[in-house]
């Protein structure tokens, strides 16, 4: 059943999502609409494009921007309101959607016009941001084939197609395996050890799909349900007793979607041999060269230089920190031969952290309660960005009565964006993970007025239990912080275009700068002192436990960078080395155990196929892009040093330094490669020296103060 166009809200072209009225039922028919007139509208501009920004790149935009708007929601809503319904709707145009796109990229007609532009008379009267939109514009469609004839060209569209599918069907698969496998506890001493907050969360989840007439399950009686998602997953291996349990569940979540009907493990094959068929048919050696033909890293090269330079720092010490955890473990237990296993070290690790920093995540948890944090992180904004965030509940439809809506004003008071903020995990129909989209890009309209950017902002944490607000842990807390900061350079742009507005066009490697830069105000006296009060009484959490937070930083960090390293080496070479579809190639397996040797501590299970469920790479955009994490983690660091250097206690200056980073990093985005955004903000190239010191790895490895990327 399809619902009749005229009344579609897919097809609405002003104001915001109607989310309380779209339905699967409306996607197929809208967004078969959107493309007929898309492709009308492309056979137009084919027959008579010339070389001028307003008949190329402005044209185009105008052109693209329905379908792209309406696509976009429908793809926001596969991630936080997933159904069978919606799945089906979305798999029956994907493809057609792929094609569409595939024909711009490779529309000989435009590229010429748009290589035209470059080199006629018109290009001097372009600023630097339509430069850089133009380029980029060339180079996408050089990486879509636009090159490309007769039967290599047909391949590879086949390849993106089959591409686009795979990516999908992978990402269903990890919602559908995670949401499939819980482990239902019914006596006390199954979950000894669990926290109060635990123990409410999984009984709550217990309520789920209970029997009728069954008694309501509590925190201390239970029945208490574990699941993979990060709230239920994260404190059972971090606190429960019982080893033989944290062992079943750790062994779940390292075999999800790898086995039956979400077995991902073939999708992975075909993905990464179709990738670097693709990269073949474009002239590149591996997927890896054309992944970092668009990125800040100049080549395969200066990443494995990167990640080389934090592997050395980190692996000794990463040994060092097993080794004390081991020697810990076998201290309180008595037993001298002890070995920890890998679900063993998030306990060992967690009750250490406990001892030596004298305090417990479960401890701060009721200093960060949902309300109060928000209210740190808007201060937070607005001392350094000299914005205003207001609730504007209710003003817009929402999809989930979870959502909120919020809107962002200038020093001035005069709006200049808005937000969608949804925080908390709902296993049945929300992935995993954080992230933040753009719901609306900045514009400046033909009429000269001003389209006014919007993000989603979407978190997993825990959720509210009861009539108390949702209490969060510290890293929920970080995770929040972050994806502000994704958010902060989407909604802070001062680029009119939307092609480099925000986001858009910066360099995937550098789009973590804002979002890991926002994580360290977690840590600074002032802002923590703001957004953290105890739920009941208001009290600010004690000195001495934020000196404690703030010493923990660097506990175990060795072992979590080399974590990212090992995430990051196994990436790249996939994409780089590996040789997918070839008959003597070993298995993606044999691949990960070699990787693994050089990189982890403790070698991952015979089992263990996380890859299975490495969304990053196999059905996001960080496929030979995992670094980009740690390459943005020193330009991140390096800019948060630019205000210790000015002085973190001196408000006047934090702010001075705080309208430098918004004029620059958050106002620019797209619109100028991220080196030369960050030199203008920093008045000079990155270093590592900061990274190495805030994660307390310098003096294990004393490096130069010029980062490899430069």
């Amino acid at each position: 059943m399809t619902a009749p166009t005229s009344d579609n809200p897919l097809l609405q072209t002003e104001g915001l999502p109607k989310f309380d009225r779209i339905r699967p039922e409306h996607v197929e028919p809208a967004i078969r609409e959107l493309l007929a007139r898309l492709h009308t509208d492309l056979d137009a501009l084919e027959r008579d494009v010339r070389p001028t920004w307003e008949q190329t790149v402005a044209r185009l935009s105008a052109i693209t921007e329905p379908i792209g708007l309406a696509w976009g929601v429908v793809n926001h809503l596969m991630g936080v309101q997933n159904s069978p319904e919606l799945r089906q709707a979305h798999a029956a145009v994907e493809g057609e959607v792929v094609e569409a796109f595939m024909r711009i990229g490779q529309s000989e007609p435009l590229y010429k016009a748009l290589k035209a532009l470059r080199e006629g008379p018109d290009w001097k009267k372009l600023d630097d941001t339509q430069h850089r939109i133009v380029d980029a514009s060339i180079r996408d469609a050089e990486l879509s084939g636009v090159g490309l004839q007769g039967e290599a060209r047909a391949r590879f569209q086949e390849i993106e197609r089959e591409l686009a599918e795979l990516s999908t069907r992978f990402a269903n698969n990890v919602i559908d395996a995670t949401k499939a496998w819980s482990m239902t506890l019914t006596r006390p001493e199954e979950v000894e050890g669990l926290p109060p907050s635990a123990l409410a969360a999984a009984a709550q989840a217990a309520k789920q799909g209970l029997a009728e007439g069954a008694p309501e399950p509590t925190p201390e009686k239970g029945p208490w349900r574990i699941t993979l998602e990060a709230p239920s997953y994260v404190p059972f291996l971090e606190h429960s007793r019982r080893p033989e349990l944290r062992e079943k569940l750790y062994r779940a979540f390292v075999t999800r979607a790898s086995s039956g009907d979400t077995d991902n493990g073939p999708l992975i094959e075909r993905v990464l041999t179709l990738r670097r068929e693709k990269a073949r048919l474009l002239g590149h050696g591996s997927f890896a060269e054309v992944s970092l033909a668009a990125k800040m890293a100049p080549g395969v090269q200066a990443v494995e230089q990167l990640l080389g330079e934090l592997r050395k720092a980190a692996r000794v010490r990463a040994r060092d920190e097993n080794a004390e955890l081991t020697e810990y473990a076998r201290r309180k237990t008595g037993n001298t031969s002890l070995e920890l296993k890998l679900w063993d070290v998030p306990f060992w690790a967690e009750r250490l952290r406990e001892e030596r920093y004298a305090y417990t995540d479960e401890e701060l948890r009721p200093y960060f309660a949902m309300p109060r944090v928000l209210e740190g992180l808007f201060d937070t904004a607005r001392r350094l960005f000299g914005v205003t965030v207001r609730a504007a509940d209710g003003e817009v439809p929402v999809w989930d009565p979870s959502v909120r809506f919020f809107r962002v004003a200038d020093e001035s008071g005069k709006d200049i964006a808005a937000f969608y903020l949804d925080p908390y995990s709902r296993p049945a129909t929300k992935r995993g993970g954080a992230w933040m989209n753009g719901a609306v890009d900045r514009k400046r309209k033909p009429d000269g007025s001003l389209r006014l950017p919007v993000a989603y902002l979407v978190c997993n944490a825990t959720p509210p239990v009861g009539n108390k607000p949702a209490l969060l842990t510290f890293r929920e807390v970080e995770t929040l912080f972050h994806e502000f900061g994704h958010g902060l350079q989407h909604m802070l742009t001062r680029v009119d275009y939307p092609e480099a507005a925000g986001i858009n066009n910066v360099e995937w490697d550098a789009v973590e700068l804002p979002s890991q830069f926002m994580e360290n105000w977690c840590f600074h006296e002032e802002t923590l002192s703001r957004l953290a009060r105890h739920v009941d009484t208001g009290e600010p959490l004690p000195k001495a436990l934020q000196e404690k937070l703030r010493a923990g930083r660097i506990y175990r960090a060795a072992s979590q960078t080399l974590r990212q390293v090992y995430f990051a080496t196994l990436d790249l070479e996939l994409h780089h080395r590996y040789p997918a579809g070839d008959d003597d190639a070993p298995s993606v397996l044999d691949m990960q155990t070699r990787i693994a040797a050089d990189n982890t501590v403790l070698k991952p299970l015979p089992e263990d196929r996380f890859l299975c469920s490495f969304t990053h790479i196999f059905a996001g955009g960080y496929a030979a892009g995992y670094y980009s994490y740690k390459w943005a983690e020193v330009l991140s660091a390096d800019a948060f040093s630019a205000f210790e250097e000015a002085g973190l206690s001196d408000a006047q200056a934090v702010a001075n330094t705080g309208r430098r980073f918004r004029d620059t990093v958050l106002a620019l985005g797209g619109s100028r490669h991220p080196l030369e955004v960050f030199q203008s903000f920093r008045g000079r190239a990155p270093s590592t020296h900061p990274l190495l010191k805030q994660t307390g790895l310098l003096e294990t490895q004393e490096l130069e103060t010029t980062a490899p990327m430069m």
